[in-house]
């Protein structure tokens, strides 16, 4: 299926790797040039590469972390008008609630939130302006479903989410859309981090995550490449009547009918 984006540009944040990579993956199978981020420029250089060697697409590696002004400057310098954004950033470390300081909350809100926010604001009247975007964040199945252990996220993601609503709707009449991806469970660098942080004593955080496995309604976790299509068709040409959505994918987890 041609998704009708072929040599359309990209800002994919947080590309390095997870899913993120596996969004910028599955642009650059649609033909969408990229700019790509990470912080740490060897693994950076190499998803680089990797993403060249699969397509014939430019793709610009940014050494830079988009939690912090500097590194979204960077990606604007890049590339300053983009026809897709995807914001995505690393999750906030996992911990029970009474034990979160204000310092640990400014830093997701800074992160998860006021990150995102900052892109699209800084894009979107170009969008506007070329009447084609699409804006696609990266957020969580907690959004909906909150977890307990994950207080720091569920905070800082569904403000964003309440955010991002508002302008959805105002913009749509320009055909510039933006929809939230809610992944549950996805074999990921954070999803084993977040296994060895709640690991209790003398636990293996194989042991954790094989029990996390095994209450998933799918009986296994999700595969990045499987979020990445589902970013890109949000990102494509025919998608444009889908917009201020929360797409949950999950392999079934959620128990709401809604």
């Amino acid at each position: 299926m041609d998704l009708g984006i072929r040599d359309r540009w990209a800002i994919v944040c947080a590309s390095s790797r997870g899913l993120g990579k596996a969004c910028a993956v599955a642009l650059a199978s649609e033909g969408v040039h990229l700019i790509i981020n990470g912080t740490n420029r060897a693994v950076l250089l190499e998803t680089a590469a990797e993403i060249r060697a699969l397509s014939s697409v430019e793709v610009v590696p940014v050494v830079a972390d988009v939690a912090t002004k500097e590194g979204r400057a960077a990606l604007h310098s890049a590339c300053g008008s983009p026809d897709i954004l995807i914001n995505n950033a690393g999750g906030p470390p996992a911990g029970n609630f009474r034990s979160l300081s204000r310092e640990q909350w400014l830093d997701a809100i800074e992160m998860n939130m006021l990150a995102p926010i900052e892109m699209t604001n800084a894009v979107v009247d170009g969008m506007i302006a070329r009447r084609f975007g699409r804006i696609v964040n990266i957020t969580s199945s907690s959004v909906k479903a909150p977890i307990s252990y994950l207080g720091l996220s569920n905070g800082a993601r569904s403000g964003l989410t309440g955010f991002m609503a508002g302008v959805a709707t105002e913009i749509s009449q320009f055909n510039v859309t933006i929809n939230n991806i809610l992944p549950g469970s996805f074999e990921t660098d954070r999803l084993r981090e977040s296994a060895r942080q709640v690991a209790v004593t003398g636990q293996e955080p194989e042991q954790v995550l094989e029990h996390w496995r095994a209450s998933e309604t799918s009986r296994r976790f999700g595969n990045p490449s499987e979020c990445g299509a589902l970013c890109a068709f949000l990102c494509s040409g025919s998608s444009g009547y889908i917009t201020k959505q929360n797409i949950m994918i999950d392999g079934g987890s959620y128990a709401g009918a809604f």
